[in-house]
């Protein structure tokens, strides 16, 4: 009788002991972290992989016992959602399994600024959210996917309005693209009136702007240039902006734009072409569109860069003015050996 009371007792304290380190594995802290840990769980992962990574990262105290808490709660090689996971310190092994089985993702803030071509946004996306350069680039490229959308090869990346967006980690190519379409939808929604006193396009007045935004990076002085360029395209005068030609040569380095560039005939030279170029010769910032949306009305039809680095611009109404200031800033670009 001694002997199965003995037996008993030692079953209890083993079940004892075993309940107590079941609990403590399922709800007691498991993260050797002092702060937040950006887990990012790619497609296509295993589960071994993501294990690895929590181990080589120091996240977790104890491997075995979120092995042990993993297969509790069926969270295994065949339920691995992908995405962009936030684990906190003193997080137990329910917490982290509960989090990353039931996909509970954490939003990123996907920054877009300022580009000059589409490779350098599908550069700049991808270094930010799971698809590559080349995934993104493929929509850029897509003629049926942009007449769905409404745009050309030459004005689709007029649909990038440079700002913050949230959004999750793992979002595909395609998902990417729908969401720009939508922000770029709700931008102009709170435009209409201007458009329609302007009677242009969404994307003439993005071309426009991006043109305004190449000229300059003053601020206060975009909305007087825009107003110079709505003057030449009312009045039938070519814009001779030198950033289009620029942009059509393809070669960014040139700083001075020069009597052989203004002769070699591109779709984007403004001196040899009336009107607007083909599309935007950049992804112009809402700065530079509320510049042409707002443009201030005067009767300047010329403007010139003035001597010096950044230092604005010098407006005239006539060519003869324009020439008067013209010959003070090619004087200052000699004197500076800015040849080229």
């Amino acid at each position: 009788m001694k002997t199965i009371l003995r037996i008993g007792l030692v079953l209890l304290l083993i079940g004892a002991v075993g309940g107590y380190m079941g609990y403590k594995w399922i709800f007691e802290p498991n993260t050797n972290i002092s702060e937040p840990y950006e887990l990012y769980i790619k497609s296509q992962s295993s589960y071994q992989e993501l294990q690895d990574q929590l181990v080589t990262d120091s996240v977790l105290v104890n491997r075995w016992s979120f092995e042990q808490v993993s297969k509790l709660m069926k969270y295994g090689p065949d339920q691995i959602p992908t995405g962009r996971y936030v684990i906190e310190p003193n997080w137990s092994n329910k917490q982290i399994i509960s989090a990353l089985r039931a996909g509970r993702q954490s939003p990123i803030k996907l920054t877009i600024s300022t580009a000059r071509t589409v490779e350098d946004i599908a550069g700049v996306v991808s270094n930010q959210i799971e698809p590559d350069s080349t995934e993104i680039m493929g929509l850029f490229q897509d003629a049926s996917l942009l007449d769905e959308y409404g745009f050309k090869p030459e004005t689709i990346i007029s649909m990038i309005i440079p700002d913050t967006y949230e959004m999750y980690w793992n979002t595909d190519a395609k998902g990417f693209f729908s969401k720009m379409k939508s922000e770029y939808d709700k931008y102009w929604s709170k435009h209409t009136e201007q458009l329609e006193s302007l009677d242009m396009t969404q994307a003439e007045i993005s071309t426009l702007a991006s043109i305004v935004q190449s000229e300059s990076n003053t601020k206060s002085e975009k909305p007087a240039i825009a107003g110079v360029y709505l003057n030449r395209l009312e009045q039938g005068i070519k814009l001779q902006a030198d950033p289009c030609v620029v942009f059509g040569l393809g070669d960014f380095t040139i700083r001075r734009v020069l009597k052989r560039h203004l002769a070699i005939d591109t779709p984007y030279n403004t001196y040899l072409h009336e009107g607007l170029p083909p599309g935007p010769i950049c992804m112009p910032s809402k700065s530079s569109i509320e510049a042409v949306l707002n443009a201030e009305q005067h009767d300047y039809l010329f403007f010139c860069a003035k001597p010096g680095y950044n230092s604005g611009h010098a407006f005239a109404e006539d060519n003869r003015q324009h020439e008067r200031n013209a010959a003070v800033y090619h004087k200052w670009l000699n004197q500076e050996r800015i040849l080229r």
